[in-house]
């Protein structure tokens, strides 16, 4: 049986919380709550963060300031949801959802009932009441796209204005810009075809990001709709994905220079 870790002190290791988001990954897979699949897809935006100093950098908390904006300027927000998410961010998502008032809905490429009831066991453990993307009743499909998540929910994604979709495919995102949703993505790699296609791509750790997100609405509800609407709408993704570029760039500099010097 797995000793388990979760009660690591970031004093007793420097990467305490890549530890814990690891082994609940881990446990999720025993579980059935995640594929192998997702494990190469968490390790390799890992990678990145290790790249990023595993903290959050300047431009994503731009990037986190301008989508709290847009999740409270929206009409119909939506949380979408897979496996890892729900392995390593569910309380936060709940809270998220509290806050807001956004349904979360579970989405999937590799598709089962059996992980959608094991997901949305999880959500509902962690406060969520409304799970969509569970009845088949209620499904719809993406047009132009050809993967399972092209399901959805008649009265989630189908219906948002807004979509947040952490550790997401390009595919879809590009889909849901198509329908004239307006995306907001979580991923660790600029350099990746959802970020470079969602209107908002928050390039951090899904970990850090939920509890800024939160805190960052919580600062806006004091300000009135037209200085969120500044904040909203003065944001560029483009330039910032330029300018997590430049901070990667330099911090790989600064990184090989301090190596040379030990030489």
């Amino acid at each position: 049986m797995r000793t388990p870790i979760y009660n690591i002190s970031p004093r007793l290791h420097p990467r305490a919380e890549s530890l814990r988001s690891r082994e609940m990954l881990s446990q999720s897979l025993e579980s059935g709550l995640l594929v192998p699949q997702g494990l190469i897809a968490y390790g390799r935006g890992e990678a990145f963060d290790y790249l990023f100093g595993e903290r959050t950098i300047p431009a994503a908390r731009i990037a986190i300031r301008a989508a709290a904006a847009r999740i409270i300027l929206a009409d119909r927000p939506v949380i979408s949801v897979n496996g890892n998410v729900a392995s390593v961010a569910a309380k936060g998502v709940a809270r998220l959802s509290k806050l807001t008032g956004a349904d979360v809905e579970i989405n999937l490429f590799y598709r089962n009932q059996e992980r959608i009831r094991r997901i949305s066991g999880v959500l509902r453990d962690a406060g969520i009441r409304d799970v969509l993307g569970v009845d088949p009743a209620y499904q719809r499909r993406i047009p132009e796209l050809s993967s399972e998540r092209r399901r959805v929910d008649s009265r989630g994604i189908m219906k948002a204005d807004v979509v947040v979709i952490p550790l997401e495919d390009g595919d879809r995102t590009e889909s849901l810009r198509k329908m004239g949703k307006l995306v907001i993505a979580v991923d660790l790699n600029p350099l990746s075809r959802t970020s470079k296609s969602a209107s908002i791509s928050i390039v951090d750790d899904i970990v850090r990001v939920i509890p800024q997100m939160i805190d960052q609405i919580r600062y806006l509800n004091r300000l009135t709709n037209e200085e969120i609407h500044i904040i909203a709408t003065s944001f560029n993704n483009s330039a910032n994905l330029r300018s997590v570029l430049s901070y990667l760039t330099k911090r790989i500099s600064r990184l090989s220079t301090k190596r040379q010097g030990r030489k």
